[in-house]
Parts: structure tokens; C-alpha cells; sequence
């Protein structure tokens, strides 16, 4: 009894999953938001991003990477 129901079950299941990508492959797919405006949103965020990020870098007063030899001096040593 237990073979019989999982094999008609198998079967329905192969069955539906056939009729809906049949069903899929003959509709006309219309374009959505993502589609027709997806790669120009990506595109324009990261170009924001960008631009706030090199923005903010150089105009808050970073000085990136600058090597303190050669103008740090030692104060005098006082023996009072």
C-alpha cells in the first residue's frame, strides 16, 4: 500500500513540475522594474558610493601614510 501511494505521488509531482515549466516556456516574458532598470540602479549606487567615500577622504584633513622620520625631534632633557 505504502509503494503504491509514493509512486502516485512521484508521479503527480513530475507531473505538475512538467506542466509548469511547459506553462513557463510558452509565456511572453514582460520586462519588470529589475529588468528594464536593475544594472542602471546598481550601477548609479555604486558610482554614489564612490564619489562620497573619495569626497569625504580628502576633504575631512587625513594625512594618509606620512612618515614621522626626520621631523620628530626629542625635547631637551631638563635636570632640575
Amino acid at each position: 500500500m505504502f509503494l503504491l501511494t509514493r509512486n502516485a505521488l512521484n508521479r503527480f509531482k513530475i507531473r505538475s513540475i512538467q506542466q509548469i515549466r511547459s506553462r513557463q516556456s510558452h509565456e511572453n516574458h514582460s520586462e519588470d522594474f529589475h529588468d528594464k532598470y536593475g544594472n542602471t540602479v546598481l550601477a548609479s549606487g555604486t558610482a554614489f558610493c564612490v564619489f562620497a567615500w573619495v569626497f569625504i577622504a580628502t576633504h575631512i584633513g587625513i594625512e594618509w601614510n606620512l612618515s614621522p622620520v626626520g621631523r620628530v625631534t626629542p625635547k631637551e632633557w631638563n635636570d632640575e
